[in-house]
C-alpha cells in the first residue's frame, strides 16, 4: 500500500477570504511532520453541471491512517477547522488508502 490520501472539494461561501483560508492551511501542513504531501487547486473550466458549484480541492497524503486520526485531532488542525468550516458553503470530504498507478516523472 502507497499510503492514504485525504481529499476535500469545496465551495466557499462569497463572503469567504479565500486566499487567507489557503494561506491558514498551507501554514498548517507545512508545519506538521504528518504530512508528506499537499497540493490545492481552483477549477478553471469544468461546467456548472460536473462541478456542481465546487471551486477548490485540497489533497494530503499519509503515510498510515494512526497519521491521519493524529493530525485530525492536533490542536493546530482543530483551531483551523473552525476557521475553514465558517468559509465552507458545500463540502466533500473523503479519506482513502491509495494505490500508485503512476509516479510524476522525474526532471
Amino acid at each position: 500500500m502507497a499510503g492514504f490520501k485525504h481529499l476535500v472539494i469545496v465551495k466557499f461561501k462569497e463572503d469567504a477570504a479565500v486566499e487567507e483560508i489557503v494561506k491558514g492551511m498551507e501554514k498548517l501542513v507545512s508545519e506538521s511532520d504528518l504530512v508528506k504531501s499537499f497540493a490545492w487547486g481552483q477549477d478553471l473550466e469544468g461546467p456548472e453541471m460536473l462541478t456542481q458549484g465546487f471551486t477548490h480541492a485540497f489533497s494530503m497524503t499519509f503515510d498510515k491512517k494512526e497519521d491521519y486520526t493524529a493530525f485530525q485531532t492536533h490542536p493546530n488542525h482543530v483551531e483551523y477547522s473552525a476557521t475553514f468550516s465558517a468559509a465552507i458553503e458545500k463540502i466533500v470530504v473523503l479519506f482513502f488508502p491509495y494505490v500508485q498507478v503512476k509516479a510524476t516523472a522525474s526532471a
